[in-house]
């Protein structure tokens, strides 16, 4: 997927900043534990329903936006056709659509924590090529001035300066340059989950019965294996075919140990790690499918809560990364914008209310509203219209 096009022997490595990443541990092999006994790393994660909506939404959500090229003018914005907007609009390589390019990254940014693509320039800069960067591949380094990348491939590694790269990180640590990942942050909580998820399946592939203890006239340790082997057997053999009871020996009775899941209060506890991993993600928890108080009346707020306070953070630091690593400051004229209007349109009477006093006000011309709802350009439709009714009394039009 990445091509390579030049290699460096120097090190830019500044000894006083620590080079880390956040999923470190799981690139060696040692998992991080949680406080629930439960190995946490980015694949047992996505196991937990709650934590592969949340990334999957948020991931998908951020590439199904249209992405566009803009120039400003004297008359306002010109879109621009060609070349840099083909590329994010359609697509970024050969190999990749402008969806599966962006959908990648993010999905990396919310598992990992960081996502990467290599810029891929002419000898003249113009840009022919972006090309995603598995992050565990990357080292971050800096001169204490400048930032740059190691990307290792292979036995070999290329040293690539911060213009050209892509960066997008869930949250930074205080030095600059390592980072936090969203799910081995927050291993306990999602620790949690996966163990519910667990004991869960182990109740219900038991039949429903929880763990129990056998009593009776065992005569040697060897007879209490043997008879805990032939009820555990049994159990098995009884929930298969689905019978409601089983006889047992003279003399020997089950008790059971542990809670039962009414009294540990799992379905409680699997709502509040829902809610947990919303706020991990600040999302409200609708868009993790809990419709627990959702209403037909606040479905559309809960709408506009995750545009304006989520996504729309997301979409800031996309746009200004783009512009700055893809025009840089010299050319601020151009510029990426990812366009959100559609999240925003609400419901038809709403809309139709809105472009009625757009227009009357002078605000938006008929065009613009037809093009907003994929109509075609009206003849006389492009001027600026205003109602004129508002007069003084007295002055009213007779007819």
């Amino acid at each position: 997927m990445l091509k390579f096009l030049k290699r460096e022997n120097r090190s830019l490595e500044n000894p006083q900043i620590p080079i880390s990443s956040s999923a470190i541990l799981s690139f060696f092999g040692l998992d991080e534990a949680s406080a629930a006994g439960e190995s946490v790393t980015i694949d047992t994660a996505l196991g937990v329903p709650a934590i592969w909506a949340a990334v999957s939404f948020l991931s998908g959500t951020l590439a199904v936006l249209p992405l566009q090229v803009f120039r400003k003018t004297d008359a306002g914005r010109e879109q621009v056709d060609g070349g840099i907007n083909d590329i994010l609009h359609d697509a970024p390589n050969d190999e990749m659509s402008s969806f599966e390019w962006r959908k990648y990254t993010f999905e990396q940014v919310f598992t990992g924590g960081r996502g990467v693509t290599f810029i891929e320039r002419k000898s003249s800069g113009e840009i022919i090529n972006l090309w995603p960067i598995d992050p565990s591949k990357v080292t971050y380094i800096s001169d204490g001035r400048k930032r740059s990348y190691r990307v290792q491939n292979g036995g070999s590694a290329v040293v690539y300066g911060a213009s050209e790269i892509i960066d997008l990180p869930f949250f930074l640590k205080p030095n600059g340059l390592d980072f936090r990942s969203p799910i081995l942050s927050h291993a306990d909580v999602i620790g949690m989950a996966i163990a519910l998820t667990k004991y869960a399946g182990r109740f219900f592939a038991g039949g429903g019965v929880p763990p129990f203890a056998i009593e009776g006239p065992f005569q040697s340790p060897a007879a209490m294996q043997r008879a805990g082997d032939d009820l555990a057997a049994a159990m098995a053999k009884a929930a298969k075919e689905k019978r409601a009871a089983l006889a047992l020996p003279a003399g020997h009775t089950i008790k059971p140990l542990g809670v039962n899941p009414d009294k540990a209060h799992m379905v409680e506890a699997s709502r509040f790690i829902i809610e947990q991993i919303a706020r991990i993600y600040s999302l409200p928890p609708t868009f993790l499918q809990d419709l627990t108080r959702s209403t037909f009346s606040n479905s559309e707020q809960q709408d506009l809560h995750f545009v304006k306070h989520t996504l729309l953070r997301w979409v800031e630091q996309f746009e200004q990364q783009l512009n700055l690593k893809l025009f840089g400051r010299s050319n601020p004229d151009m510029y990426v914008e990812l366009n959100v209007d559609g999240l925003l349109r609400g419901d038809f009477q709403g809309r139709m209310q809105g472009y009625a006093q757009g227009v009357q006000n002078a605000i938006l011309t008929p065009n613009e509203i037809r093009r907003m709802e994929n109509f075609p350009d009206a003849i006389g439709g492009d001027d600026l219209m205003i109602q004129g009714a508002t007069v003084p009394i007295g002055q009213q039009e007779q007819k």
